[in-house]
């Protein structure tokens, strides 16, 4: 009989819940540069994100798609958060004497942080709607991946989600972040680079990504059974209500 998630305390859901919300902030902070790396070119983001969509397998592998569901807003609402945060930081005026950058004519600390952190709101725009659609359809194929194959074969529904929901994220959040002008001028419109380069950003962060997931494997195998065995769970989704606009468990 499947257990219910109300019932349960876990004692490691916590430290799960944090280093997702942690990498989140961290990646959608360095997404505003973008690097070249050999053949592959992406936003630094891409570095560290990959590790959201580990936590996320892990999250629904051990706890279930509604624990997940429900870290997965708590990460929306921190990013939009962080968002609305440098916004109003970047609206409000500086202070001249630390504003003012000493032999350094014709550029200020101000212009500095709107360089870098100025785009941050539609970078993060670009993040909430491409993490909103692509953890919850990373979680809901892990989910119902399991159910099928009655929970064994752990690397094909952790790498199988993982290309259904890159593809989704990373399609989404490259085209709003990178290729369409938006025209409010919080949210950078100078910042849509032309389509080629954009096209070789979603074939980079992509391939990225997924590698990522593959090579992290045998690391994701050993936490799921660490935490399957520390927590006593191992959740199966068989009758979950998969409404990603539910909240309570």
């Amino acid at each position: 009989m499947q257990r219910q998630i109300s019932e349960r305390a876990y004692r490691y859901i916590d430290i799960v819940t944090a280093a997702f919300v942690a990498v989140l902030l961290i990646s959608n902070i360095a997404s505003t540069k973008i690097l070249v790396l050999g053949e592959l070119t992406f936003d630094g983001g891409t570095l560290l994100f990959p590790l959201a969509y580990i936590f996320g397998d892990i999250l629904t592998e051990v706890y279930g798609y509604r624990r997940a569901r429900r870290v997965i807003w708590i990460g929306f609402f921190w990013i939009a958060t962080m968002a609305l945060t440098l916004a109003l930081v970047q609206a409000l005026p500086p202070d001249p004497q630390w504003n003012a950058i000493e032999g350094v004519p014709n550029w200020t600390r101000d212009q500095s942080f709107a360089l870098i952190l100025g785009q941050t709101p539609r970078i993060v725009i670009a993040s909430l709607l491409a993490y909103f659609a692509g953890e919850f359809v990373n979680s809901f194929v892990l989910a119902k991946m399991k159910v099928w194959t009655q929970g064994r074969y752990l690397w094909t529904r952790t790498i199988g989600s993982t290309v259904v929901g890159q593809a989704v994220d990373t399609g989404v959040f490259v085209m709003i972040a990178f290729l369409i002008a938006l025209p409010i001028s919080i949210f950078a419109p100078e910042t849509a680079l032309p389509p080629e380069l954009v096209g070789a950003i979603f074939i980079s962060n992509y391939l990225f990504k997924v590698a990522i997931e593959v090579l992290f494997t045998p690391l994701t195998y050993l936490i799921v059974n660490a935490l399957k065995r520390a927590e006593n769970e191992d959740y199966f989704d068989r009758a979950t209500d998969f409404n990603p606009f539910r909240f309570s468990a």
